[in-house]
């Protein structure tokens, strides 16, 4: 079998947002032995072009799995035109509704007065709730993307959430925190009115273990798919805690360090969803001087603060063989045992940065 992986460029010069379009099976024969999925799809545009480069590149207006990472806008929009224009499947999305009071109340406030709820709330209910009418008006049937759920084939596996950690992270989504909310806007400030630079080389490395993102990010499901033996992660916006127990699960299995022979990286490319001691159960140690496998982040064009990607970041994965290709308003194409494209020309990776953000970048 072989596989071809499609990133897509989300959004404007100084926003993104995932697209994932890929296929594997015997991509030189018919369609009957190939699967197409899709893993998240960015804004509507993004959506848009998701349906023109399947019909064109996989040769199909059927899409065999749609997957929703979670529900934020840049990752979940999109999905809306796929199930419109597409024959999908199957679909998988959670349904925070479903397990969490306080996410059901906020359902039936949305419908009466949406204002009322806290914006991010609201648009993270607005887009799961849009594409689950937009599933049920096309007949699509809906599973969530709970650990262990695994495609008919047995290629596509999903890490996590589990139930219980998802309704965990539902609760901090209804009523965060006050004191964290506070605490990621002042580091924010803080970091835009310290930013500097730090050295880095192939040994040094100053990205930290205590890197935190929302509750929402990690929400997100994390698939592995297993094509003739290699492996292929997809993180959405996972951070430490979510990969933490993705690869608890993994390791339980026997999985090796740097035995991915693809990987996204979560977040495109933010500091805040990885750390030195989670890279090296996922990748291996650094120091690392041939490439093991392949790296990918969906990134807006402009990077001016050094947010997604962190320097930092793609050299964390760079030094333990993973070289990073950035979207950047381009697409990027990973391949094995799949047809040659036409027009298409060899991607070059990040570099290592010798001077990284030191309190910039998030």
């Amino acid at each position: 079998m072989g596989y071809e992986i499609d990133f897509l460029p989300v959004g404007d010069e100084s926003s993104g947002g995932d697209a994932i379009a890929l296929r594997y099976g015997n991509l030189y024969g018919p369609r009957s032995e190939q699967t197409v999925i899709v893993i998240d799809g960015g804004y509507l545009k993004a959506g848009e072009a998701l349906v023109e480069h399947i019909r064109e590149h996989y040769n199909t207006g059927i899409v065999d799995l749609v997957v929703s990472t979670h529900p934020d806008q840049d990752h979940i929009s999109g999905l809306r035109v796929l199930l419109e224009e597409l024959t999908v499947k199957k679909l998988l999305m959670h349904k925070p509704w479903s397990h969490s009071t306080g996410m059901a109340q906020a359902k039936m406030v949305l419908a009466l007065n949406a204002r009322a709820l806290r914006t991010e709330l609201r648009d993270s209910l607005q887009g799961a709730t849009d594409l689950e009418e937009v599933a049920k008006a096309q007949g699509v049937p809906i599973e969530e993307p709970f650990l262990d759920w695994m495609s008919d084939d047995g290629v596509l596996r999903v890490l996590g959430p589990t139930e219980d950690y998802y309704r965990e992270l539902l609760a901090e989504i209804v009523e965060p925190a006050a004191d964290l909310a506070s605490k990621a806007s002042l580091e924010t400030l803080l970091h835009k009115l310290l930013a500097g630079t730090v050295y880095e080389d192939l040994d040094i490395e100053t990205l930290k273990e205590n890197g935190e993102t929302s509750a929402k990010n990690n929400t997100s499901a994390i698939c592995l798919l297993e094509v003739d033996g290699r492996k292929l992660l997809f993180t959405g916006d996972a951070g430490v805690p979510a990969l933490g127990q993705a690869l608890d699960v993994l390791e339980a299995d026997g999985f090796q360090p740097g035995s991915l022979r693809f990987v996204q990286v979560p977040h495109h490319g933010s500091r805040r969803n990885v750390s030195p001691s989670i890279l090296n159960r996922l990748l291996g140690p650094k120091g690392q001087t041939t490439v093991i496998g392949t790296a990918f982040a969906s990134v807006p064009k402009k990077n001016p603060e050094n947010k997604h990607p962190a320097k930092k970041t793609t050299n964390a994965f760079r030094r333990r063989g993973y070289p990073v290709h950035l979207t950047q308003g381009t697409l990027k194409w990973s391949y094995f045992n799949a047809p040659d494209r036409e027009g298409y020309s060899t991607s070059i990776a990040e570099p290592l940065h010798t001077s990284v953000e030191d309190n910039g970048g998030s």
